[in-house]
């Protein structure tokens, strides 16, 4: 009987796709076991693919759209994905208002706006969708989402009555919210936040000092930032009678997931649980004799949420082997065998540097796979 392998990786950042990884593993495995037959299931946990992942497994298609993209006066050609014969919409926040769209240099989170991420919102209601899957990963924001409401039809009005300027760095002179105009669709629309980050809206472990350095703010800017979606926060609880910033997750992406709860009715998820859910992962692995998994990096921090540690739960469950590959293999991932994992390789070929391990990623995931397939014929 030829040998079913479900190879379920997740992009490996900077170097391939989540598609490009599930190739590069199919022809290691082709080269010993000839007769193989292969599932491809490419993966994500919200971020970066999730799209792409979901759009690949459901047969869905691309809308292309343009929007704001992190700072207002910038625009965006970017895509959105439906799936379930249209009546699913999937859309990445990043894909409007990522970190990867502004130069290290010019990034300021003071100024950087969720407003694209609203008006990728708005045309998938323009679509007729019921549902929308929301994907948290690689933002340059810390607006708490007002942008994305502001596209969705709040107004935000300071002391003098007029309309407060978008970014993080002005959400404290908001005196006053209005949402009369808000878009009356968002109430028959099931929105789903698709999120790996835990951390509530504020202080300490909040979005502002956990993920303002990366955004570019100085120490100075990340008191005023936290300070700020303090304010913003109890100002909305306020408005609407309920108070999301402690919530796990109102954090993500900058506070995003806060302003989605609260002004979308979002409800916030496992990335990876989403994936797996929408790609039937479950399904394909109970056919299989081996799973591959893997992504760019992982460590004991894998079991938080990660897509490898997420597929080696369901593979664990339906009782199959899981071999992960990754280009970084770090501290505590004998943790790991326990919860699902049979085995974990770097595919990184001897001592290299990184840009060097990032071009040949594929080449070297392919070789790696080989290897482990010799092992296991």
């Amino acid at each position: 009987m030829p040998k079913i392998f479900v190879l379920a990786p997740d992009s490996f950042k900077e170097s391939m796709t989540a598609e490009q990884a599930c190739q590069a593993m199919q022809r290691g495995i082709a080269k010993v076991f000839n007769d193989a037959q292969f599932i491809h299931v490419p993966m994500a946990d919200g971020g970066e693919g999730t799209v792409d992942a979901l759009l690949s497994a459901r047969q869905g298609q691309k809308v292309t759209v343009e929007v704001a993209g992190p700072f207002a006066s910038q625009k965006v050609q970017t895509y959105l994905g439906l799936i379930d014969n249209g009546k699913t919409a999937v859309i990445e926040m990043a894909m409007a208002n990522g970190i990867h769209l502004i130069e290290k240099s010019q990034r300021n989170p003071l100024l950087t706006t969720t407003l694209g991420t609203g008006e990728m919102i708005k045309h998938a209601l323009d679509l007729g969708v019921g549902k929308i899957i929301i994907g948290l990963g690689g933002s340059i924001t810390n607006d708490a989402g007002a942008g994305m409401a502001q596209a969705l039809g709040a107004t935000f009005y300071d002391m003098n009555s007029c309309e407060v300027a978008l970014g993080g760095g002005q959400i404290n002179q908001i005196q006053s919210i209005d949402l009369s105009r808000l878009d009356t669709r968002l109430k028959q629309t099931e929105i789903i936040i698709a999120s790996d980050v835990n951390n509530p809206l504020c202080g300490e472990n909040g979005a502002s000092h956990v993920f303002g350095p990366q955004k570019g703010a100085t120490s100075e800017m990340v008191e005023t930032l936290d300070k700020n979606l303090k304010y913003f926060a109890n100002l909305v609880a306020q408005e609407i009678g309920t108070d999301f910033q402690n919530i796990a997750g109102a954090g993500a992406a900058g506070g995003l997931g806060f302003g989605l709860m609260a002004f979308t009715g979002a409800k916030i998820r496992s990335g990876v649980e989403i994936v797996i859910e929408e790609t039937k992962l479950a399904e394909h692995i109970a056919q299989a004799d081996y799973v591959f998994t893997g992504e760019g990096g992982i460590d004991f921090q894998t079991k938080f949420g990660k897509t490898p540690f997420g597929v080696a739960q369901v593979a664990k469950r339906l009782n199959k082997p899981v071999i992960a590959f990754a280009g970084y293999v770090g501290e505590g991932v004998e943790e790991l065998y326990d919860e699902g994992f049979s085995a974990i390789f770097s595919i990184v070929d001897g001592t290299c540097d990184l840009r060097a391990a990032l071009k040949n990623g594929q080449k070297n995931l392919e070789r790696t796979c080989e290897n482990i397939a010799r092992i296991l014929k």
